[in-house]
């Protein structure tokens, strides 16, 4: 088995919890594979440290392996979510909310030594499924987001919107001037969604969350199947563009139309199930 491990940048904690995980699973016979940034931060390691060269690899380069572990926030996790593929991907919780990440950094060895032990004894760990939101255009796909994809005029407040047109499986939803759309997973409607005002939806519904952003005429938000197909135009602007997960993005020559459906793969989590509902008691 091999297990990547990634770090949240600048975090003294959170490399200190993957040098834990490096003994703990080094002992258990399982290679390790170390974010590039984790592995050189030699204040977090103890002395006898592994070489750096031969443990640190290239984020993107985790999708070979057999379990992710992110340490650190959602930022974090989706970071490492977006490199792990189709890997399962387990999320140890350093920041304040962690909606994506279950484990709390007190029980992150244990916590990936049980998905381990499954690993060996069952070959395979057990995992639960998130929906992914994928945008695409004329020539051009994004990678797919676990939380949201936006598509704006080319800034935000006056002046900077576009005219907007959503349709939601070829039927009119809302017209008009916006700052733009946002379409979101239920993951997804803790983070940009809820502060754009639109709706809180549990993990285990599976929709899609369409909420416009500083609409001249808002729409409410609007939940829809999640095996709708959104459709955003975008014109009367002097550009545009589409931003999956907040880091992803696709400049649009207006007019532009984007599609937007459910990713065909799902990120794949492991570790023990989030207390949603806890979660949502340290939103301010």
């Amino acid at each position: 088995m091999r297990v990547g491990i990634v770090g949240q940048r600048g975090n003294r904690r959170a490399a200190g919890i993957v040098a834990d995980l490096y003994e703990r699973l080094s002992g258990m016979g399982v290679a390790v594979a170390v974010d590039e940034e984790s592995a050189e931060d030699s204040a977090a390691w103890p002395s006898g440290r592994p070489d750096p060269a031969e443990l640190g690899v290239p984020v993107d380069e985790l999708a070979d392996c057999d379990l992710v572990v992110s340490i650190g926030g959602d930022g974090t996790f989706l970071f490492a979510a977006r490199a792990a593929g189709a890997t399962p991907i387990m999320g140890v919780n350093l920041g304040e909310v962690g909606f994506l990440n279950a484990v709390p950094p007190e029980e992150a060895v244990a916590a990936v030594t049980a998905a381990v032990e499954q690993y060996q004894d069952r070959g395979a760990v057990e995992t639960r499924d998130m929906p992914r939101v994928e945008a695409s255009g004329d020539g051009w796909s994004l990678p797919p987001a676990l939380n949201e994809v936006v598509v704006q005029g080319p800034r935000r407040g006056h002046g900077g919107g576009a005219a907007v047109e959503v349709r939601v499986d070829g039927s009119l939803y809302t017209s008009g001037h916006a700052d733009g759309v946002l379409v979101a997973t239920p993951t997804g409607s803790t983070a940009y969604n809820l502060s754009e005002g639109g709706p809180l939806v549990h993990p285990s519904v599976s929709t899609l969350v369409l909420t416009e952003m500083c609409g001249a005429e808002s729409m409410p938000p609007l939940v829809v199947d999640a095996d709708s197909t959104v459709t955003v135009r975008i014109d009367d602007a002097d550009g545009g563009f589409v931003v999956s997960d907040g880091r992803a993005r696709q400049e649009l020559d207006v007019p532009a139309q984007v599609t937007l459906e459910r990713a065909a793969r799902p990120v794949r989590i492991a570790g023990p199930p989030l207390d949603f509902f806890a979660a949502l008691g340290k939103i301010e």
